[in-house]
């Protein structure tokens, strides 16, 4: 009997299908990450580029506006995103007694808490904005909220590295004792997936990466140039198919 006219095993299209909807997930964190520093980054690019208040104020408005949907944004994709991860490695350790190999996980964890780390950054420099719109009160409150937003985040990222060490090492661990999980051949692995997908994700990260070159002043594209670099990292993220 060929494979494809067995039936398959107990769960394992349970298991498919809880492995689809975490990479629906993951695709879902990934383009507010992307999505999030871009915007972020291009209307301060633009905001920096200013030459009068009036032209100031309503880019710092916008600033203020895309990092404060931001953070929810971050925050609830990527707890989806862990959610739907965890419940794929339970039931793989029920199914085979084990989980499939995270090796990359701990990396992946790191840049996206960098990625946060940059976030927050973009997010501190707001304030600076409304000055150079003349807005000093309302520069001063938000400036009041960025300090006590980075006490907040230095002791979480403290945490998080404490945390993240810990796991990291019990990943090697993990991987150091066992082979990783058998799979099986119903559930489309690694290899099956579209190669497109990571080209597009690429081209999001190399447009980002620019635009981030471009707000640390490493280089002054045109306004154009600014603009073109957005739309490539949104229609990047946006159309990738995983």
């Amino acid at each position: 009997m060929l494979l494809t006219e067995m039936a398959p095993p107990p769960g394992a299209q349970e298991v498919a299908g809880l492995r689809a909807r975490a990479r629906t997930a993951r695709r879902g964190a990934l383009v507010a990450l992307s999505a999030s520093i871009a915007l972020l980054t291009t209307v301060q690019v633009l905001a920096d580029r200013a030459s009068t208040r009036e032209q100031t104020l309503p880019l710092a408005v916008l600033s203020l506006a895309v990092f404060a949907a931001a953070l929810p944004a971050l925050a609830i994709t990527q707890y989806v995103w862990g959610v739907r991860a965890r419940r794929v490695r339970r039931r793989e350790r029920e199914l085979y007694a084990d989980a499939r190999s995270g090796a990359s996980r701990p990396l992946t964890r790191l840049a996206f808490a960098c990625c946060w780390a940059v976030t927050l950054l973009l997010g501190w420099t707001v304030p600076r904005f409304f000055r150079q719109a003349a807005h000093y009160a309302f520069a001063d409150v938000l400036s009041r909220a960025a300090e006590a937003l980075s006490l907040i985040s230095v002791a979480a990222g403290v945490l998080f590295l404490l945390w993240w060490a810990r796991d990291a090492v019990g990943t090697v661990a993990r991987a150091l004792r066992s082979g990783g999980s058998p799979g099986d051949p119903w559930d489309p692995g690694r290899g099956a997936r579209p190669r497109e997908g990571a080209v597009l994700w690429t081209g999001a990260a190399m447009a980002v990466a620019a635009l981030l070159g471009a707000r640390a002043h490493l280089w002054e594209p045109a306004v154009g140039v600014v603009y073109a670099l957005l739309t490539v990292a949104l229609v990047c993220g946006v159309v990738t198919d995983e």
